[in-house]
């Protein structure tokens, strides 16, 4: 008895999954030593005071604080993690 499978189901399941790139902390935002604040491919966003950045040009805070966003020259968005009034009496 002849069989055949349902047409085009060899060709399916070649999609990739999304990077879930993007900004994690927005401005305002706390966060501690070590959060991702911005996951990009290439330099979107370029580090600002006390961020660090990754082999894959992650974006992450270096100390406890407050994220902010800052438009410099040449139309460049910098984070910096400004660190909380608080911080400094513990």
């Amino acid at each position: 008895m002849a069989h055949k499978k349902a047409g085009g189901s060899s060709r399916n399941g070649r999609d990739s999954g999304g990077q879930r790139l993007g900004i994690k902390f927005f401005g305002g935002e706390e966060v501690v030593a070590g959060n991702i604040i911005a996951r990009q491919r290439g330099t979107k966003w370029h580090a600002g005071r006390n961020v660090g950045v990754g082999r894959d040009h992650t974006l992450f805070a270096l100390i406890d604080g407050r994220v902010a966003f800052e438009a410099k020259t040449k139309g460049r968005i910098f984070v910096s993690v400004l660190p909380l009034a608080g911080a400094a009496a513990q």
